[in-house]
């Protein structure tokens, strides 16, 4: 499932992995589409444990919202730190969203 998610990325996706790939973002290598237990997050950067989703406009209806939260609470119990940005921030904003993944793996 995660090779055929790799496949067919949205814009968002694609546009995020143009700017991640090849430890283009200060030498720090992330993967995409990468299975952790159950799940299968859109980024993943092993050394800082950090999950990067992407959110279209479906995560907001309230049962994936609520699967959202259950999921991110199982990978904080795993150690891994989650962040979320919609499509729409890393469309406009990709300069912003590089930032705040940078601000939150050197907090770690």
């Amino acid at each position: 499932y995660a090779q055929q998610n790799r496949s067919k990325p949205t814009p968002a996706e694609d546009t995020l992995w143009n700017a991640l790939k090849n430890k283009q973002l200060k030498g720090i290598k992330f993967r995409r589409q990468h299975p952790i237990g159950i799940f299968i997050v859109d980024f993943y950067c092993h050394a800082a444990q950090l999950a990067i989703e992407i959110d279209g406009a479906y995560h907001l209806e309230a049962n994936q919202q609520e699967y959202d939260h259950n999921r991110t609470m199982m990978l904080q119990e795993a150690g891994i730190r989650e962040i979320r940005f919609s499509n729409e921030a890393v469309l406009n904003d990709l300069e912003g969203v590089l930032e705040k993944i940078l601000e939150v793996i050197e907090s770690k």
